[in-house]
């Protein structure tokens, strides 16, 4: 075992370390508990400083690769060459095994491996931080929760990082449907850390399910200031922002904060994309013009790169290729998933199971084929969860199915499906335009559960 004298705030060692890697390293920790500042460079610090350091090779791989950014995986492998080359612990080589696993495209299996890391060392938090988003990015509610619930015991409120266990947990609990606890543990975070953008997330998911739209407004917009500042979440609690507005019948305000805080920055990376995409084929369905918003962001997608290998992007590009109205690009995007499906990794999974028949039921409804693109959206949204993002992100599939089934005019499908979304989306839950119409047409779809 490599002999070193510098720990983290934890008290884990940290091998090939110095003093100025190991100040670089954990300034790095405590800008990913709070998702703000630039981790990577701090990472990229450590490296000048010590680079003999494994950890900090390895935290930089994993900055690189659960962005989702197409361009992170040729840096996350020089990263992996160099620290494989190090002498390391028996902790950073489950690192190294688990980090490996992701940047070969094997999502499940490097947060397998991280189970191991954390059940041995409930205190690494640069396992816990980077499985939370592996978990968030395959969708797994039960390890969103259960992954901090286990390492919960080994901490408390006088360790550094106790508000980004809480904050984690608090999503968690929201993606498992318990919001009480969800609510307190992620209000408890922020009374600790105001900064803690994952915890102001994770509350602002409590209130998107629980339909209190009102509520979602008055706890992030008072606070923007904070949660915004340098953060990674800066955009994508603004489309929550947002989110809330359009919930309130406010679309104009909605398409303000677009203009300021989630289109507007023009924002290269995937996670702001999505957000940017999101929201204006929400306001599409809405019937709410626009303009050439869609242009820009089609734009920024088509510079992203390859895309297939993560198919939540890759739907989310195609829904910004058909708002700008651009049949090019569209095909070679269907076509990067079907290439996908027959991978030998987990972009496989994604595509297959989700992400490819997102795909044709939008093209689908394109082309105005609405009874195909119903039958596509029915057969995977209850599935969808496969390809990543959280309960909020993907009931836009759930607007898209109704938008969909009411311009198909299948009438007692609608009438079911508005029935559904009132029972399981309580407040004022949005409507496509489409729906509206099809209300005004065919009186007896329940107007109450179309409010």
């Amino acid at each position: 075992m490599p002999h070193t004298k510098f720990r983290d705030e934890q008290g884990l060692p940290m091998s090939g370390a110095n003093p100025a890697a190991a100040d670089a390293y954990v300034s790095a920790i405590r800008n990913m508990r709070c998702l703000v500042g630039d981790p990577l460079a701090e990472v990229e610090r450590a490296i000048a400083a010590a680079p003999d350091m494994p950890l900090a090779h390895l935290a930089k791989a994993w900055l690189n690769l659960i962005g989702t950014e197409p361009a992170g995986r040729a840096v996350a492998i020089e990263c992996l060459r160099a620290a494989a080359e190090l002498p390391m612990d028996e902790r950073e080589r489950g690192h190294l095994a688990a980090v490996t696993e992701l940047a070969a495209g094997r999502w499940q299996s490097a947060g397998l491996l991280l189970e191991d890391v954390s059940a041995a060392w409930p205190h690494d938090e640069l396992a816990l931080l980077a499985a939370h988003q592996i978990d968030f990015m395959r969708g797994d509610s039960r390890m969103l929760r259960d992954r901090i619930a286990r390492a919960l015991p080994a901490w408390d409120a006088g360790r550094p990082g106790w508000h980004a266990l809480l904050g984690m947990y608090a999503f968690g609990l929201e993606e498992c449907g318990e919001y009480v606890a969800a609510e307190r543990h992620g209000r408890e975070a922020v009374e600790i850390e105001p900064r803690d953008g994952w915890a102001w997330h994770a509350v602002a998911h409590v209130h998107e399910m629980r339909g209190e739209s009102r509520r979602g407004i008055e706890w992030l917009r008072p606070s923007r200031p904070v949660w915004s500042d340098s953060s990674y979440l800066a955009v994508h609690n603004t489309w929550h922002l947002a989110l809330f507005h359009l919930t309130e019948g406010e679309p104009e305000e909605a398409l303000r904060l677009y203009d300021e805080g989630i289109g507007g920055p023009q924002s290269p990376l995937a996670i702001d994309l999505v957000d940017a995409t999101a929201m204006l084929w929400r306001l599409r369905l809405l019937g709410v013009d626009v303009g050439d918003r869609w242009q820009t962001v089609a734009d920024r997608w088509m510079a992203a790169g390859p895309l297939g290998h993560y198919a939540f992007n890759a739907v989310h590009a195609l829904m910004a290729l058909i708002g700008a109205g651009r049949e090019q690009g569209r095909q070679e995007l269907l076509e990067a998933l079907v290439v996908a499906t027959h991978a030998d990794d987990d972009s496989a999974v994604f595509a297959r199971e989700a992400g490819l028949p997102v795909a044709r039921a939008l093209l689908a409804q394109a082309r105005g084929d609405h009874r195909e693109a119903s039958l596509h959206l029915r057969r995977v949204r209850n599935q969808a969860q496969r390809f990543g993002g959280s309960h909020a992100q993907r009931d836009i599939l759930d607007l898209t199915l109704l938008d969909a089934v009411a311009r198909a005019g299948e009438r007692p499908l609608l009438a079911a499906l508005v029935a559904e979304r009132a029972a399981a989306r309580p407040g004022r839950p949005i409507a496509p335009v489409s729906v509206s119409r099809a209300q005004a047409a065919h009186s007896h779809v329940p107007e109450s559960a179309m409010a």
